[in-house]
Order: C-alpha cells, then sequence, then structure tokens
C-alpha cells in the first residue's frame, strides 16, 4: 500500500471513528447521569427518613446531605446539559437550606425543595 493510501485510509477510519466515540461518550455520560440520579433519589429519601425521625440523630440527616452534594459533584462535572445544570443549582440550594435549617437547631427542616429538584433531575436524566 502507497504512503498516500495509507494515509486515506487512516484518514476515513478516524472519520468513521469519530461519531462512534462521540455515541459512546454520550452513553456514558447518560449512564453516569442515571446512576447518580439513582443515588441522588437514595439520598433524598435517607434525608426524608432522617427528617421525619427529628431528633432520633441529627446526624443522619447530615449524612445524607453529603451524599447528596458528594453525587452533585460527580453529575456537575460530568454535564453540560442546561436543564440537568438547572435542576442542581435548585438541588444545591434545598440541600443548603436544610443543612441551615438544621445547623439552626431546626429538627425537621422542609426537605420538599430538596425532593422536587431531586425527582427533576431524576426525569432528566431518564432515557426518552
Amino acid at each position: 500500500m502507497t504512503t498516500y493510501r495509507r494515509t486515506a485510509a487512516l484518514a476515513i477510519a478516524a472519520l468513521i471513528a469519530a461519531p462512534a466515540l462521540t455515541a459512546c461518550s454520550a452513553i456514558n455520560t447518560a449512564l453516569d447521569c442515571a446512576q447518580t440520579a439513582v443515588a441522588i433519589t437514595d439520598a433524598v429519601n435517607d434525608l426524608q427518613q432522617a427528617v421525619s425521625q427529628a431528633g432520633n440523630s441529627p446526624q443522619d440527616a447530615q449524612n445524607a446531605l453529603n451524599e447528596i452534594d458528594q453525587n452533585l459533584r460527580s453529575i456537575g462535572d460530568k454535564t453540560d446539559n442546561a436543564d440537568l445544570g438547572k435542576a442542581i443549582d435548585s438541588l444545591t440550594t434545598g440541600v443548603d437550606n436544610v443543612r441551615k435549617a438544621i445547623e439552626q437547631g431546626n429538627p425537621t427542616p422542609d426537605v420538599t425543595p430538596v425532593v422536587d429538584a431531586a425527582s427533576e433531575i431524576s426525569k432528566v436524566c431518564s432515557p426518552g
């Protein structure tokens, strides 16, 4: 094979592979998003349970909030989706508000904004 043909063959192979790699990247991002959404949902459920059992262990609520924060950082680093970004911002604000309420001595803060934002993340991350 001549150098020209070899170069042309490599160029064609690269053109064919590029969309496949992009598609794989998009699929991996979607899977990461879905997995993180499940983890966030689990942490929000833990938070709701901890708040409903107020006074038993405020640390349980803090642990759930920390887990949500960690998952938000994970998903936020991997996306440029505007809808997901807004949902992450809403959830971050909700988590911050619940954390402040607990730190100020409120044993049963309103977690509705956290639940709503987590639901939005689940919707955005769901395929289809």
